[in-house]
């Protein structure tokens, strides 16, 4: 699962859609906790991530949001810089 980004203590990832599914995500890691967000509107759909995390996230998806789903679709992962 190539690394995407990290970012205030959150490594963002994405898996190879051979092995994933519908629709559009990235991974979100941060110590024990993990969340699946959606590229499409930026919500944890899954996972235990805290209120603050969730919100980076969300901000990461709102910058990159065009890039994130070019990668989606293409399967050609790049590393994207960290917000502050």
């Amino acid at each position: 699962m190539p690394v995407i980004s990290r970012f205030h203590g959150i490594v963002i990832k994405m898996y190879l859609r051979k092995k994933e599914h519908n629709p559009p995500h990235i991974h979100a890691i941060c110590g024990d906790c993990v969340g699946m967000f959606s590229l499409p509107d930026g919500t944890m759909f899954e996972g235990d991530l805290e209120n603050k995390e969730q919100k980076a996230v969300k901000r990461f998806i709102d910058t990159y949001g065009t890039e994130l789903l070019s990668m989606w679709e293409t399967q050609q992962f790049e590393y994207l810089n960290p917000i502050e």
